[in-house]
């Protein structure tokens, strides 16, 4: 299956954010890592095979640095498709109405 591009925006919350910061870094290169209120507010964009297989390897890799970290997802696709995750249970799907 062919990469596809995807813009996700979290929120990342961790009993250790220290220890989950240069996690986040290095897994997000175009985009940006800001903290506020005790979390983490990411905004980037990846390229992958599902927003499943994105959310799953991101959580994943957060949770090897500190088991107790929690993250809520919204990916976007470039056709609009949104699927919005709590850790790695998907909650909803919607698609973007275009305007014409």
């Amino acid at each position: 299956m062919a990469s596809k591009h995807f813009r996700v925006v979290a929120r990342v919350s961790s009993s250790n954010l220290k220890a989950v910061e240069p996690v986040l870094k290095q897994l997000i290169k175009t985009g940006s890592v800001k903290e506020a209120k005790g979390e983490f507010i990411v905004e980037a964009e990846l390229e992958g095979d599902s927003p499943k297989e994105l959310n799953r390897s991101l959580l994943s890799a957060l949770r090897r640095a500190e088991k107790r970290t929690r993250l809520r997802a919204e990916w976007t696709s470039d056709n609009g498709t949104t699927q919005k995750f709590f850790d790695y249970v998907l909650k909803k799907t919607t698609k973007t109405r275009r305007s014409s």
